[in-house]
């Protein structure tokens, strides 16, 4: 027996068979999220389910197989998260008079026991076991902080009150994160997965090889100016230093640049994906809904931080390949301007699209992600010389699909796990109680309460995403920041960006493991150089606390231009010390003036 197998099918019809299964679920996934987005008015017990009814498969049943107990629980844990869902929703009128509490049956508790599960299980396949294992803490508080003495504890809830708010009620499972996910993040990365598959890549990187190239360290450089371009529409991470990594990199190890640092650069430069305008990370639509503002309000205050974050990483690059004489791109291999003009319509298409229709036509977020999406589909079976294939269209569509369910799935898998948190923090206090306990440590001192905080992103963000470990530390420390005297714009985008750099910053760096990968470089020794050319980026959050005009270019654009400027050069000169000192060191006079540029930045404005 060679191909054959018991079934009766070759190996080959079995994976057609699978990868049909696979695009017709994934366009019932996409498909299902679109109408939910295009139907408009869903009541929430109905929607919410559904989001998580159709992610379940991908995380339980498509991923990767480990071991046949894990294949047999997954197939359990889908089956009854599945049924559980459309309990709720084929019940929901009769769930909406229950007012959030049990009906005492044993079913229902049977019913909130297993959702719960199931979704912890799901969080624990998605990601790694920290973000589960901090939701059974808290549901331990939610059932046992009553035993609890002192203020610490809670006055205590009755089970089937605590489990419905969780369960049954718009709360818990089916709360504010679900609600963000369907309509603001979800119709964004399916956006991003379709232009992912089509030209876009092309169009990015002869944009920034042609500007960028001829620079010192020029395939570093066009990294950098890649990702920023691709994070415009992508606001991922792993998926910016997937795909214009396996291009940079590469490039970079041919011109000679050590692998270390070639896989460092990208990784650095697609980690400032997740906060470049206009789409962003995930996290920047929750913090959109956790402020009770509208998302271009976060987008346009995102503006000149994203600048300061790639123009950090930029500065970084430079004074490395001034330290190591790395050369740039030889004019001879540069795409020349008609390349250019070919290729930037198919990411500049889009991008146009969702800007013109979100911040112009004021329509929402979602729909303009929707016609941007709609472009970028018209436009998959065109190539780089503007050739059309219908075969090539196909292709991509299927590949799109499948890519924007499996990241559906991914942020569900997040968010309603986080959602339990929420909920019992809602139910209990308990996030009233960590505040407190938080401003006593602090000393009612601002600064050292950020320095808490900022140093609880970097540990949560070790084993959690980005948008994990941003909700769970604004949960925590936001109120206290706030009540500390600190703006919640800024509070908030602080642990965002905290946040964020946990995927450079060892020893769990997601970026860092992608790009590491893709170099054939050590992984410590890529994170080593990945903290050095990004030093910049950990100062930048302490000023924009110094200079909070830097987040207010939508209401006083001078004064958030020149605070931007202070930033900058107070990150150069970081930079310079850290890298660029060994071979170009400071005279005492610049050594004078650098040292009243930092006091400047961080003491003048603040």
């Amino acid at each position: 027996m060679t191909e054959a197998t018991a079934g009766g099918a070759s190996l080959p019809e079995r994976a057609a068979l699978r990868h049909a299964g696979l695009v017709l679920a994934a366009a019932v996934t996409v498909g299902a999220h679109v109408w939910l987005i295009v139907s408009g008015l869903v009541p929430n017990l109905i929607s919410r389910p559904l989001h998580l009814l159709v992610s379940l498969p991908w995380i339980f049943l498509f991923a990767a197989p480990r071991g046949a107990a894990s294949k047999v629980g997954g197939w359990v844990a889908c089956g009854l998260g599945m049924a559980g869902c459309l309990y709720i929703m084929l019940n929901r009128s009769a769930i909406v008079d229950q007012y959030g509490s049990l009906d005492g049956s044993l079913f229902q508790y049977g019913l909130s026991a297993v959702l719960i599960l199931v979704v912890l299980e799901m969080a624990r396949r998605a990601v790694q076991p920290v973000l589960p294992v901090v939701a059974l803490l808290v549901l331990a508080y939610g059932l046992f902080g009553d035993l609890l003495p002192g203020s610490l504890g809670h006055g205590g809830m009755p089970v089937d009150y605590f489990l419905g708010n969780l369960v049954l009620a718009e709360a818990g499972l089916w709360g504010m994160l679900t609600g963000t996910s369907i309509d603001l993040i979800v119709p964004f990365m399916i956006l991003g997965a379709f232009v992912s598959a089509g030209e876009a890549g092309t169009g990015f990187m002869a944009v920034a090889t042609q500007l960028a190239g001829r620079f010192q360290a020029g395939a570093a450089k066009v990294a950098v100016l890649g990702s920023a371009l691709y994070g415009t529409i992508s606001g991922s991470a792993s998926a910016n230093v997937a795909s214009v990594g396996t291009i940079t990199i590469p490039a970079m190890k041919r011109m000679g640049y050590p692998p270390a640092f070639a896989a460092a650069t990208e990784a650095v430069a697609s980690t400032g994906g997740q906060i470049m305008p206009p789409v962003m990370g995930a996290g920047a639509f929750i913090m959109a809904e956790l402020l009770r503002v509208p998302y271009t309000d976060i987008a346009v205050a995102a503006v000149l931080p994203a600048v300061l974050f790639f123009a950090a990483a930029w500065t970084g690059i430079h004074f490395f390949a001034r330290r190591y004489d790395l050369a740039g791109i030889p004019a001879s291999e540069l795409p020349g301007w008609a390349a250019v003009a070919r290729a930037a319509p198919f990411f500049l298409a889009p991008l146009v699209v969702l800007i013109i229709t979100m911040m112009v036509l004021d329509h929402s977020p979602a729909w303009s992600a929707l016609a941007a999406t709609a472009v970028t589909i018209a436009a998959l079976g065109l190539d780089a010389s503007l050739g059309h294939s219908v075969r090539r269209w196909w292709v991509r569509a299927q590949a799109g699909l499948i890519d924007a369910a499996r990241q559906i799935a991914f942020i569900a898998a997040i968010l309603i796990c986080a959602g339990i948190i929420v909920g019992v923090f809602n139910a209990t206090g308990l996030g009233v109680k960590i505040t407190s306990l938080i401003v006593s440590l602090s000393g009612d001192r601002l600064w050292v309460a950020l320095l808490l905080t900022a140093t609880a992103c970097l540990v949560l963000g070790m084993e959690l995403p980005t948008t994990a470990a941003y909700l769970i530390c604004i949960a925590v420390a936001g109120p206290a920041l706030t009540q500390l005297g600190l703006p919640e714009l800024h509070g908030h985008m602080f642990v965002f960006w905290y946040a964020l750099l946990c995927t450079i910053t060892p020893p769990v760096c997601g970026t860092v493991f992608v790009a590491a990968g893709i170099a054939g470089a050590p992984w410590l020794t890529v994170a080593a150089h990945a903290m050095r050319i990004g030093i910049g980026l950990y100062i930048i959050p302490l000023a924009m606390v110094a200079n909070p005009a830097l987040l207010l270019l939508g209401t006083t654009p001078l004064l958030a231009v020149l605070a931007a400027v202070k930033v900058m050069a107070g990150t150069v000169l970081v930079s310079h010390a850290t890298i660029g000192g060994a071979s170009h060191p400071l005279t005492g006079a610049a050594s004078l003036v650098g040292g009243l540029v930092l006091l400047f930045t961080f003491g003048v404005g603040a």
